[in-house]
């Protein structure tokens, strides 16, 4: 699986963990340095509070296009370590 955003592989992995239909990332195969963080949180009924980074490509921003959970609730602790993405991310296999 790759995330691809603005030209660039945001992260690259055959390790993914599919979860409601989106593809999380082992931390480790995400390119960080395009990853800004980010002060907006939500909270998951089931897999509890969700932090966000903002994806910097070439001067472009996209605000909280990635999103992880640094301490999921026990249902969901196969994503902890593990980074998700949307608003324009493109997943693909």
């Amino acid at each position: 699986m790759k995330a691809i955003w603005n030209g660039k592989i945001i992260a690259e992995s055959n390790d993914t963990i599919n979860v409601e239909g989106n593809q999380y990332f082992p931390e480790e195969s995400v390119q960080k340095e395009f990853l800004t963080g980010s002060e907006t949180h939500t909270v998951c009924h089931w897999k509890g509070t969700a932090s966000y980074y903002d994806i910097v490509v070439d001067g472009k921003t996209n605000k909280d296009a990635a999103w992880y959970y640094p301490e999921p609730s026990e249902l969901a602790k196969s994503i902890i370590g593990h980074i998700a993405f949307w608003r324009g991310v493109e997943v693909i296999s």
